[in-house]
């Protein structure tokens, strides 16, 4: 009776967390009849709302427009406005252009022409897929480019698998190993010496090494399946519109700290950000490459060796290739916007000079934006043709018909997703309402005695709070409820306000451990190969690289970019409530 009980309860748990929580909190504002204590109880039950996914969280994102006005934190008008800032034009233009990207298969014609060049040998073809990967998602979503590699990487594995085992069916028993380029660490136990003459004993010597083989490719396969997962969420962090917390970021900034100059764009975020990719990449593949592939670089990366199976796995990859056929008008159109695009986000306020839109729009003030660029650009897949316009063609039936353009509405409507879309404006709303309610000051005051504690180990701490706490929640939640806290934490004890946000954004993105942390895990689990303990195993060890590479990264390179190591003016002129 107890069990079925709980079953049921089970069964409808979400149902008793939407109910039950707002009356669980409901004493705070009762008992405290204060703007802030009603701002706080907003706050508290979106986070734990966005924790349980009890409702959509686009929908839980949408409720500061239901409770601010009826609790008196801000006008209606006011909190609607926070859902279309410049911050959501720069996410919609940014994923425009990756829409296009992925419509005309350009992303996969980049994949396969880099894999061509780095070659079918183990740790090679790792380091391979993980580069391919970190690039894709620095423009395209971590899912797209995480579902995209992975099958060609099953498709390589496979093709070398069957062709080593064909080898060594036909290998007398007695011979060595004839594919020396693939041995790995962990089978250096096998027999070096076998009897030949006994058909059972010969029967039970090709037994073992048909699975000493298997084993030997199912640790590769979930080593290149980690591999791309975690690549994915690493390349993301690269850019500012490469995952949603890095917007997030810029968005709360820009609110919290309107006179910041605009110290957050899409060249100063890569100037921090692609090095620091490039280093946690870097020591990504090699602790994978110490879990299952060994330590022996000689063997893994197959130096000097070449046989019949590395040849035949190319030619899967060359074959897949040329099955693209000749790049088309369109993805030469497209792939000419995408590096317009990236030019002109370069080189609008690059930092060390003046910027073309400094010289021809912003003398007095910020009139273009990242943004304004993203739009533009993206605007151009809806006006270029998708072939060239020719009086003569014709169409499949024979009619004479004007070609069709580069993206239409359909296939942006089917493949935006406009959720998070309403969850950045949901982020921005708490924002403000935070600020106009008093309560990020008396946040900031309740955090002031952390001023006695070194700004490093604060944000060492941080991070691995963050870190921690993104395991177990998405990263735009996760992102949007640490950093309105963080900034009035940073105000209070007169620290840099990126000192901790920065950081933390991208620790935000680093969930590696379990696979509902975030859909590249997901997507590389439901293969099959893996165990959540080897995900979590490998997992945990990147999570301590990614945490202290932040780090590193922020009191280097970061410190000297954006002067960490003073407390800005404009820190102090946060947004104050509108009278």
């Amino acid at each position: 009776m107890v069990v079925e009980v709980f079953k049921c309860l089970w069964r409808y748990r979400n149902y008793l967390i939407i109910f039950l929580t707002p009356l669980l909190i409901l004493p705070l504002p009762l008992a405290i009849q204060t703007s802030q204590a009603n701002c706080g109880f907003v706050i508290i039950l979106m986070a734990l709302y966005w924790c349980t996914e009890c409702i959509p969280l686009a929908v839980t994102a949408l409720l500061p427009v239901i409770l601010f006005p009826m609790m008196q934190i801000m006008e209606s008008g006011e909190v609607c406005v926070q859902y279309l800032k410049d911050s959501n034009m720069l996410f919609i233009g940014g994923l425009l252009v990756a829409i296009a990207v992925e419509h005309w298969n350009l992303h996969k014609r980049i994949a396969l022409r880099v894999l061509l060049i780095v070659g079918v040998k183990p740790a090679l073809l790792m380091m391979g897929f993980m580069i391919t990967t970190a690039f894709l998602s620095m423009w395209i979503s971590n899912t797209a480019s995480t579902a995209m590699m992975l099958p060609i990487a099953q498709a390589v594995l496979d093709q070398l698998a069957r062709t080593e085992e064909a080898q060594e069916l036909e290998r007398p028993v007695g011979a060595g190993a004839d594919n020396e380029g693939f041995q790995m660490g962990d089978v250096k136990d096998s027999p070096t010496k076998e009897p030949v003459g006994d058909e059972e004993w010969s029967s039970s010597v090709v037994e073992q090494r048909r699975l000493r083989l298997a084993q030997k490719y199912l640790n590769l396969s979930k080593g290149m399946s980690l591999s791309v997962c975690y690549a994915a969420s690493i390349g993301g962090t690269a850019t500012l519109t490469g995952t949603t917390p890095n917007l997030i970021l810029k968005g709360q900034v820009d609110e919290i700290y309107p006179d910041n100059g605009g110290i957050i764009n899409f060249a100063s975020w890569f100037g921090f950000s692609f090095p620091n990719m490039l280093l946690m990449l870097v020591l990504s593949w090699f602790w994978l490459q110490f879990m299952y592939l060994g330590l022996n670089f000689k063997q893994t990366f197959g130096c000097g060796s070449k046989d019949k199976g590395d040849k035949e796995a190319y030619q899967v990859m060359k074959n897949e290739y040329k099955r693209l056929g000749d790049i088309s008008y369109a993805e030469g159109s497209v792939l000419v916007i995408f590096v317009l695009l990236v030019v002109l986000w370069f080189t609008r306020e690059p930092g060390f000079m003046p910027g073309w839109a400094t010289v021809l729009f912003n003398q007095e003030k910020t009139y273009v934006t990242d943004g304004t660029v993203a739009i533009l650009m993206s605007t151009l897949f809806f006006l270029l043709p998708a072939q060239l316009p020719s009086c003569f063609s014709r169409d499949a039936e024979g009619s004479r018909k004007a070609p069709p353009t580069l993206l239409d509405w359909d296939v942006v409507h089917e493949k935006m997703p406009w959720n998070i879309i309403l969850l950045l404006g949901g982020g921005f709303a708490l924002a403000r309402g935070s600020e106009t309610s008093g309560l990020s000051e008396w946040l900031g005051n309740s955090l002031a005695p952390l001023k006695s504690i070194p700004p490093f180990a604060i944000s060492l701490l941080l991070c691995l709070l963050v870190g921690t706490f993104t395991e177990c929640s998405s990263n735009t939640a996760t992102t949007t409820l640490f950093l309105p806290i963080l900034a009035s934490m940073a105000t209070a004890i007169k620290l840099h306000p990126l000192y901790v946000m920065l950081p933390c954004t991208i620790c935000a993105s680093l969930a590696f451990m379990l696979p509902v942390a975030t859909p590249p895990n997901a997507i590389a689990f439901s293969y099959g190969n893996l165990k959540v303990m080897d995900m979590a195993k490998a997992g945990f060890m990147l999570n301590i690289i990614g945490v202290l590479t932040i780090n590193f990264a922020l009191n280097t390179w970061g410190t000297a970019m954006f002067q960490l190591d003073t407390f800005p003016d404009w820190a102090n002129a946060t947004k104050k409530p509108l009278i």
